[in-house]
């Protein structure tokens, strides 16, 4: 089998499978915001868990990931005041270790920041699918 023959005949299973669930209709009381257990459904409780790992990192990282810096930063302006040339390649590796740090508290903050934020929006967006939706089951309560 090629690889063309084996991709469409996965693109076909996979469009099958959408048309399955697509055409399949909630049981009872489920999905359509018509009660029961909400249709969008995030697990705040793993959100609240990263972004509180990514926050500590930061902390952490902010406090103990700057130990050797202010040390290197002497070292390298002891040896270029003594004409070593290894003090310009140190000092490189101070302003490297100070960018590369300061990326990664930026990341920790942001990866943090984002999680709060996707923890309230998806509330707010779980409160707004369910009030569009609610006037929508009531119709077709009637036509049936």
């Amino acid at each position: 089998m090629t690889f063309d023959e084996e991709w469409a005949e996965l693109r076909e299973a996979a469009a099958e499978r959408t048309t399955l669930r697509l055409n399949g209709a909630p049981a009872e009381g489920g999905g359509g915001g018509g009660g029961g257990a909400p249709d969008l459904v995030v697990n705040r409780d793993d959100l609240g868990a990263i972004g509180n790992d990514a926050y500590d990192l930061r902390t952490r990282l902010s406090k103990e990931g700057d130990h050797a810096r202010p040390a290197t930063f002497d070292a390298a302006i002891a040896l270029t005041n003594g004409n070593f040339a290894s003090g310009a390649a140190l000092l490189k590796v101070h302003d490297r270790w100070r960018t590369h740090l300061k990326t990664l508290l930026d990341s920790c903050a942001h990866i943090s920041n984002h999680l709060d934020f996707t923890k309230a929006q998806h509330a707010k967006d779980e409160v707004k699918i369910v009030g569009d939706l609610t006037p929508i089951s009531k119709l077709t309560e009637y036509l049936k």
